[in-house]
């Protein structure tokens, strides 16, 4: 099974990993080097200045940019964090609505994966960007 199929089979089941849950985050699109994330910045995830902590748009871009690299993958691997690069273009807050996190592949090689991803709300206004390099480890 390849990483994209491993994809649309969870999917199709609906399960959605723990964090996923957590924050109620949803895979809407996959197709191999691509996916799209749906969320809705809530007062959940703000901080103390009344905004969404940076961490949240930042879980969301490590999710775009990792499953974009799982989704090129001919098998099932890990795809390792290690380096997540952020740029905040513009606070999230609940009013914002519905944002969309996409990722896509940069270059694949056989143990390192490139990415980016981006938040964009409904009208395409960017709220933070990524750049990321995945290890990709096999899956025990």
């Amino acid at each position: 099974m390849t990483g994209l199929e491993e994809i649309q089979a969870l999917v199709a089941k609906g399960i959605r990993p723990p964090m996923m849950e957590l924050l109620d985050i949803d895979l809407v699109h996959a197709e191999r080097g691509h996916v799209v994330f749906s969320a809705a910045p809530s007062r959940e995830v703000y901080n103390f200045m009344g905004i969404a902590h940076g961490g949240y748009a930042a879980t969301l871009l490590d999710s775009a940019c990792g499953i974009a690299a799982f989704s090129a993958s001919e098998m099932p691997v890990n795809c390792v964090t290690l380096e997540l690069k952020v740029a905040y273009h513009a606070a999230l807050t609940e009013h914002t609505g519905t944002v969309r996190a996409i990722g896509t592949i940069v270059s694949m090689g056989k143990r390192v994966a490139y990415t980016e991803a981006k938040i964009l709300d409904q009208n395409d206004k960017l709220y933070a960007s990524a750049t990321s390099t995945l290890l990709l480890t096999p899956r025990n």
